[in-house]
């Protein structure tokens, strides 16, 4: 199966066993974060395999919707991609409250942007206790090394810290997005894969066995040279 599969196919997968229409399972994905870190280049990267170069913020809430096709189940994706200025806090939280996972987005070559996901996972606590999936994604790889303020190893230390789920990825360069999303889909209540951890781990190596590909774009060989931002 892939990404252009049939009305027939989709209907199919969306069946019961018995024959009828399963009711579509609909998951709210929200993406919280500093300004500029790249939560909207994530998104796009993932929804449509393309990187805009020509950056502007996020004014409010923005709202993307997209329906994978799993082995076991269809979902329906719904992506809320929040403001990271500090006047549109306020408006967060309620966008949080009834959110199956809260992706908390990071530079890796801003520390302050690190150090601020505390608070948005405190946030997402706040509203939803432990009824969420919250994962730390550190974007922004393809800056190279030289750039680099925060290691994967402290990422990977502040998520097992906090419980929480971890990936470092590129939406420039498409490194790790898919990974990502593989991550977050056998995360989901209902999964296969969440009850067994399938989801967990800090390289992003949820297996995703059940998760139809979405071709993205390959990183390019050596990262280090890129300087473009990768927001």
């Amino acid at each position: 199966m892939s990404e252009g599969t049939s009305s027939a196919g989709a209907s199919a997968a969306g069946k019961k066993a018995g024959g009828t229409l399963a009711p579509l399972a609909k998951y709210k994905l929200v993406f919280l974060g500093d300004q500029s870190v790249g939560k909207t280049s994530i998104i796009t990267r993932f929804m449509y395999d393309n990187f805009d170069r020509h950056y502007q913020a996020t004014i409010g809430i923005d709202f993307l919707s997209k329906t994978m096709y799993l082995e076991d189940r269809t979902v329906r994706l719904q992506l809320w991609d929040t403001a990271g200025q500090e006047r549109f806090r306020s408006l967060i939280p309620s966008y949080i409250r009834d959110s199956s996972v809260a992706v908390v987005v990071y530079d890796v070559t801003n520390r302050a942007s690190f150090l601020n996901t505390s608070k948005w996972v405190e946030d997402v606590r706040a509203e939803r206790g432990n009824d969420v999936v919250i994962c730390l994604v550190g974007n922004k790889t393809d800056l190279g090394n030289d750039k680099r303020q925060v290691s994967t190893e402290e990422g990977e230390e502040k998520a097992t810290k906090d419980g929480l789920l971890f990936m470092e990825c590129s939406a420039k360069a498409g490194y790790n997005v898919k990974s990502l999303f593989r991550k977050l889909a056998t995360s989901l209540p209902g999964s296969p894969d969440a009850a067994n951890g399938g989801a967990a781990g800090a390289g992003g190596g949820a297996s995703g066995s059940n998760v139809i590909d979405i071709k993205l774009s390959q990183a390019p060989a050596n990262l280090d040279e890129s300087s473009s931002c990768g927001c």
